[in-house]
């Protein structure tokens, strides 16, 4: 027998001789590491040291009748029976031929480091570890900072014993695994410094959404434990696997963690403890945007070489940097055995089991339907008093309020229409929202259980009671296809973005940019260029806001870059259409320092906004920062599938002079294939349609303003508000005039305004005109893709 192999002696087949976690560390060793994948040295006692342990000490039959008739609801039980093994493996003896291996291979571990007594990591590694299908990640101990030889069989001894902690025990019998079947090799690894530097988990694909084309980075301070047991809040890195490997420094994700505790070794005392950060340590990153690439590059080496028949294996990578190297090391690498074998998301159908008294009635966004208490709240700052899976119920709501959005079940407010901001951030969240229900505040009380449904067509009603709901899942990769219109998304919220591209679309039609502003900004972009205009209390927020930044134009120019890289990560190579900015002047005044630099206007709506601002002398160097950001997601990220659009723009010449402003910034159309568009919104664009496309490289329809503009409706305005609507026969006329003209001119037109989406005769209207592409919220994807595919049908 053999008792101890080196890493360097062991590959992938080895797992029955030295277990999972073990053959992983030898194969990345022998085949990976003349790449530059770096693995803290060390050998493995093995699985046959084990199971002559296990005979020289007459163990098997005692363990067998220990566990005989095991009963996993018997939690006392199970504690009882694991106990008696453990307290039997624990006065076992390691046999002298077994001992006598791993002294010796210590003592040789030892030389090769030039220490007298090296601190290692002892590592339980089990045969039926790390598998495809079965993890069994943190069912047996790991011991680090072991010095010296007698420490080191110690632990040993206690690695063998924890083969049956109570966890092992329940997961083996739940998969069917055979107690006895079952040897423990332990590795013993060269411990990395971690407790001077940081270490932390890698997957090579989003962990929450299974989304593929990432890599997913955490990091805190000290030892890695704090990270894989979910004791502190990691930093969180995200890395687009395919421009990383065209050399692209595409780091897309990047979230401050609260890094609570650092994990560290007392030498004193001997023990690993847990101290508190310093502010120092918790407000800046554990880990360089550097060193988050490096890792991610050996990270999808690690993906490529454990792939099958072509297929990736998404991996769970444990990673450690040594304090006085300061070198990166992989200390573990298994595949991934959760989020990997998830299904694709799918499209979710509500249906109402039960009828109840109607409460109150407004406009329908979404088509969901949703239950849980009222909560009344009439202002942002009152926002503790609400409670996640709570229904918020106001009047109305402006990008403040996002954060109370993220926790809502649902969403009732007294005034806006379906443009509006709660009825766009409801879209993004998928949650249902009630809007335009009027005296909602007085007729919803606080603590009531209701049920908001948005699932019976354009009226969205209120209920009274949690009424019963049946919810129809459908594969969106099973339906058809539309074989000439191209079928988009409108997104905007980065934090739905692998989710949402996991759905069958063409790309990304619009592109919010005021929702990354609003969420990874939130501060006014002239606040950075002109900080000596703000009152002294606003200046001081700015810079806590931006500090650990090399200057505050780098914060928002970084912020935004990382926002918009992930909707073009998430979408590559599909094209991803960035609406810049279009706040009005009121919305902008609301972004911290914003008081400081907006005019005051009677109606924004019709005001300062769009195109207007990007040339303007007050804003121009505003718009020249978010003009940065997409450079540097198409250039350092190398995300070329974005393509940007121009909203709000009254004249040809006002075109011309926001491309000049884009050129000074470095940002040319036509370079590295960047096409501008520009929203038709507004009765000009449709007029002299013909003008614009010698301008801009194609148009997209924004329904929600060109209906305002050609009724002369104020979509905000309760009064007028059932006069607004897209439908109407000057709206679709004015939107065949704008096909007509684009397609005379060679220059393809879309659609990103809500119409299609909650009306699919408006789709099925456009796409008998023609149109090249229909952008639609996530929640009427199936059924506006099953009207276009209709309506190509009987045209064909």
């Amino acid at each position: 027998m053999t008792f101890v192999r080196w890493f360097e002696e062991t590959d992938r087949s080895d797992v029955e001789e030295v277990g999972g976690k073990n053959s992983s560390l030898g194969e990345l060793v022998q085949k990976l590491s003349g790449l530059g994948v770096q693995v803290p040295p060390g050998f493995s006692v093995t699985a046959s040291a084990y199971r002559r342990f296990i005979e020289a000490n007459e163990l098997r039959e005692p363990i067998r009748a220990a566990l005989a008739g095991l009963d996993l609801e018997d939690v006392g039980g199970l504690a009882e029976r694991g106990a008696k093994v453990r307290r039997l493996m624990l006065a076992g003896e390691i046999p002298a031929e077994v001992e006598q291996a791993v002294r010796a291979a210590y003592r040789e571990l030892c030389q090769r480091a030039g220490e007298e007594t090296l601190p290692v990591a002892v590592r339980s590694s089990a045969t039926a570890e790390d598998l495809a299908n079965a993890s069994f990640a943190g069912q047996q101990e790991s011991y680090l900072h072991v010095r010296g030889e007698e420490e080191l069989m110690s632990r040993l001894l206690r690695c063998y014993a924890s083969l049956f902690t109570d966890r092992a025990i329940s997961y083996r019998e739940k998969r069917g695994f055979d107690h006895l079947a079952v040897a423990l090799s332990a590795g013993v690894q060269q411990m990395v410094r971690a407790d001077q530097a940081s270490s932390g988990v890698i997957f090579t694909l989003d962990p929450e959404s299974g989304f593929r084309d990432v890599v997913y980075l955490t990091s805190a301070w000290g030892l890695g434990e704090n990270v894989v047991q979910g004791r502190v809040g990691p930093d969180a890195f995200y890395v687009h696997k395919p421009t990383l490997r065209e050399g692209f420094a595409s780091l897309v994700g990047k979230q401050l963690g609260a890094k609570e505790l650092r994990m560290a070794y007392d030498f004193e005392r001997g023990v690993v403890e847990n101290l508190p950060t310093s502010p120092k340590e918790r407000a800046s990153f554990s880990i360089s945007d550097e060193e988050v690439l490096q890792l991610a590059r050996w990270a999808c080496l690690i993906e490529e070489h454990w792939s099958q028949g072509g297929e990736p294996t998404a991996m769970d990578i444990e990673w450690a940097k040594d304090g006085p190297s300061g070198k990166l090391f992989v200390v573990q690498a298994r595949p991934e055995t959760v989020h990997s074998q998830r299904r694709g998301p799918l499209v979710r159908i509500y249906h109402l089991r039960e009828k109840g008294q109607v409460l109150a009635e407004g406009l329908a966004v979404g088509q969901a339907i949703a239950a849980g208490p009222a909560r009344v709240i009439d202002d942002p700052s009152h926002m503790r008093a609400f409670q996640e899976g709570e229904v918020l119920v106001t009047e109305i709501t402006d990008p403040d309020w996002e954060p109370l959005l993220k926790r809502a079940a649902a969403v009732v407010t007294e005034r806006g229409g379906r443009t509006s901001h709660a009825a766009i951030v409801a879209r993004e969240m998928g949650i249902p929202a009630v809007v335009g229900v009027p005296n909602a505040c007085r007729l919803l009380r606080s603590g009531t259980p209701i049920t908001v449904s948005c699932a019976e067509g354009e009226t969205g009603r209120i209920y009274q009671g949690e009424l019963a709901h049946d919810v129809e899942e459908i594969d969106p990769a099973q339906l058809p296809r539309p074989e000439r219109t191209k079928v988009m998304l409108n997104v905007g919220n980065p934090e739905v973005a692998y989710q949402q591209a996991q759905l069958p679309s063409d790309g990304v039609g619009l592109a919010r940019m005021e929702f990354i502003y609003a969420g990874m900004v939130k501060v006014h972009p002239l606040a950075l260029t002109r900080p000596d205009a703000l009152p002294p209390h606003v200046r001081r927020e700015v810079e806590d806001l931006v500090r650990g930044w090399p200057d505050p134009q780098s914060y928002l120019i970084g912020q935004l870059s990382l926002g918009i890289g992930t909707l073009a990560a998430a979408f590559y190579p599909r094209p991803v259409i960035l609406r810049f900015s279009d706040f009005k002047s009121n919305e902008y005044a609301h972004l911290l320092g914003g008081e400081s630099f907006e005019p005051h206007e009677e109606n924004p709506m019709l005001g300062w906004r769009g195109a207007s601002r990007y040339y303007h002398p007050e804003f121009k160097e505003g718009f020249l920062l978010e003009v940065a950001a997409v450079r540097r997601v198409r250039e350092e990220f190398g995300l070329t599938n974005l393509k940007v659009m121009v909203p709000f723009c009254r004249t040809p010449a006002e075109g011309k002079q926001v491309l000049e402003v884009m050129q000074e910034g470095g940002l040319v159309p036509g370079e590295q294939g960047l096409q501008v568009y520009v929203m038709a919104e507004i009765p000009s664009n449709v007029l002299l349609a013909d003008a614009f496309a010698e301008v801009f490289d194609g148009f997209s329809i924004g329904s929600n303003d060109l209906t305002q503009l050609v009724l002369g409706v104020d979509r905000d305005s309760d009064r007028v508000a059932p006069i607004f609507d897209e439908r109407n026969e000057a709206v679709k006329r004015a939107c065949a005039m704008l096909l007509e003209s684009a397609q005379a001119a060679g220059r393809p037109v879309g659609i990103c305004g809500q119409a299609p989406s909650d009306y699919p005769e408006f789709a099925a209207f456009l796409v008998e005109r023609g149109i090249d592409s229909v952008s639609l919220t996530p929640d009427a994807l199936v059924r506006t893709t099953r009207t276009i595919v209709e309506v190509e049908g009987k045209l064909s």
